[in-house]
């Protein structure tokens, strides 16, 4: 299985949309270099609020651009970045690969997928109604979360549009992904 990179971003400050970028640079262990949210612990300001030594599984953001082409075409504007990810992939399922799944992308970095991305309000400030548009339930009411998934940095390195993404699944038995 492999993907490749549609678009980088990232944010100095917290803002919910982050600017497309020629390459990112990933730090082992920290995330987006230059991005908000890069740190070993949790910067995300719920979090922080709540427990601010907590270690950060939430350094790099990453969502399928085929999300994006099902809410456009649900009536959505939307484009990679602007929901808030630092990597938008295509045509790998992200929310299907299990907890501990790495991604190598390009020729050095690796991240390890730690859970799903928990969809919040700021999705229904950026435009009516995307919250629910980004969160379902399966055929036995279980809620399924499709704002992508997050990640730690294992193998720092430069990330661009255009870089292929190989998949390295851990071992078995595979844990779901839940939210983080």
């Amino acid at each position: 299985m492999s993907g490749v990179v549609i678009a980088v971003s990232r944010s100095k400050t917290h803002t919910f949309t982050k600017v497309n970028q020629e390459s990112i640079q990933l730090l082992t262990g920290l995330g987006v270099q230059d991005d908000s949210h890069m740190g070993k612990t949790v910067q995300h300001r719920s979090r922080v609020a709540v427990d601010p030594s907590q270690t950060n599984l939430r350094q790099v953001h990453l969502i399928h651009a085929e999300l994006h082409d099902e809410l456009r075409a649900s009536g959505f504007d939307v484009s990679a970045g602007q929901m808030g990810e630092n990597i938008t992939t295509r045509g790998i399922n992200l929310l299907a690969l299990p907890t501990g799944t790495q991604l190598h992308i390009g020729n050095k970095a690796v991240v390890e997928l730690t859970g799903l991305r928990n969809p919040c309000t700021q999705l229904n400030r950026f435009q009516a109604g995307l919250m629910a548009a980004v969160l379902d339930r399966d055929k036995q009411g279980k809620l399924i979360r499709k704002a992508g998934v997050m990640s730690i940095v294992a193998v720092g390195g430069e990330v661009r549009p255009g870089d292929l993404i190989q998949i390295k699944l851990p071992p078995e038995p595979y844990k779901s992904l839940d939210r983080v």
